[in-house]
Order: structure tokens, then sequence, then C-alpha cells
């Protein structure tokens, strides 16, 4: 692909994807990337998590997640909205929640095309493009987003990652810090395909963020649990996944 941007710190995050199949990003790096692609209002778009849906579809019979979800063609004419659909997985990548057809609250029409997220899904358009072999590359990538705020209370920790270690079945994910509060832990941890462990960081800022190649890491997320049990304790993050359609 070629375009006109050249974002700071693109090799920085290439290269790390090429040689270890995940990269961690400090958010003023990440912050300095999405620029060129017109990020604006962080503010308002960190605001929509407080507008998600409780997710039902929890086989642990927990409720501390909600969630919002969407779809996109993606490719070199552009990011285009998708009409509503469900969230797939195989029961082979979730054992927990796969296995059925996963409807949730679509992603708010305005949130859906807010700059921070097309600042988003250009450079990830352009990253994972620089990354695949021209034979390799899609027409169009299919991608899917989703809005994650992860609760935690005295008596039900918050569990990011409830299926545990896990691949998701796509090609690539990214993890975007969008707001903690009041939580401790939630430490994302990267193993190999042999499960060996390959690194671990926290997403502790807004706009730290995270890349993997699902065909070559695991990845988890400790529980999170609140620092003070009297106040509102949880962990919003933008999830974007990105496969061959």
């Amino acid at each position: 692909m070629t375009d006109d941007h050249t974002p700071a710190g693109l090799t920085g995050l290439e290269e790390p994807l090429r040689t270890d199949g995940f990269a961690f990003l400090r958010a003023a790096t990440t912050r300095a990337m999405l620029e060129p692609y017109g990020l604006a209002d962080w503010a308002g778009f960190a605001e929509s998590w407080n507008r998600l849906g409780l997710d039902r579809y929890m086989a642990d019979g927990g409720r501390y997640r909600r969630r919002r979800h969407a779809t996109y063609a993606m490719s070199g004419q552009g990011v285009e909205r998708k009409k509503h659909q469900p969230h797939y997985q195989s029961r082979d990548y979730n054992e927990l929640n796969g296995g059925i057809e996963r409807w949730f609250r679509p992603v708010e029409t305005a949130v859906g095309a807010h700059p921070a997220l097309m600042a988003v899904l250009r450079l990830l358009h352009r990253v994972v493009t620089d990354l695949t072999p021209p034979a390799g590359r899609p027409d169009a990538w299919h991608v899917e987003i989703h809005q994650f705020r992860i609760e935690a209370r005295a008596d039900e920790p918050g569990e990011p990652t409830p299926e545990g270690l896990h691949r998701d079945g796509v090609d690539w994910v990214f993890v975007l810090m969008v707001r903690r509060e009041n939580v401790a832990s939630g430490e994302t941890s990267i193993h190999d395909l042999h499960r060996r462990p390959l690194g671990h960081f926290m997403l502790a800022e807004p706009l730290d963020a995270a890349l993997v190649d699902d065909n070559r890491v695991y990845h988890g997320v400790t529980p999170v649990r609140p620092i003070d049990p009297a106040r509102p304790a949880y962990r919003d993050v933008l999830v974007v996944t990105i496969r061959h359609q």
C-alpha cells in the first residue's frame, strides 16, 4: 500500500510484529502514529463507553462485561461499515463462549464514524498491508470492532479474557486502552504457539496499545479488581480484529 502518510514510529511497530509477533505501544507513540490519520476528539470518543450494553452471553454466569460491536470492510478504497451482524467464534478458539452467534448492541452511528476510530482503522490498514505479502493481501479485510467495559466488584473480579490464554481465529488483533478507573491488575501476557511466555505488559494509560499477529501468538489478560470497593471500578478498551474476507 502507498499513501502520503508516514506515521511516527511505524518501523518501531512493524519490526517487533515481524520478529516477535506482537508489539506494545506507549500512549505518546500511539498518538503520534494516529494523528496523521485524523485522530481528534479523543474525549468524546472515550465518553461513548458509558453507553454500552450488558453482555448476556457469558457462559461463566458473569455480569461484569459490557460491549458494543460493529463490522467493516477495509481496503485501499477506504473503510465502509457493514450491515449489523452477529459476532461468531468457533469453540476451537473460544471454548467458553464460542460456537453460537452472539448479537450485541451495535456501535452508535456517530461513534462508528468517529475520527478517532477512523484514524485507528486507517493506521491498521497501513500496517497490516505492509506486513502481508502482496500475494496474500485480500481485496478487502473483514474488520470487527468491540467496545468493552470490564467492571470489577469486591465480590466479582472482572475478566478481560474469561476464556483464558487464547487466539481469536483472525489475522490481527489490536487492543487500545481507553480508560482504567479504580482498578488494579489487568496485565497482558503474550505466549508463542507452544504457550511459552514471550512478554508481558500493562495497558495503563489512555492510548496505550498492543497489536498481535493472531496466527503466531496467544494473548491473555489477568483479572481486574477494585482498588476502592466502595467506588465504581472498570477497564475500558477498544478491540479491533482483522482477517481475510
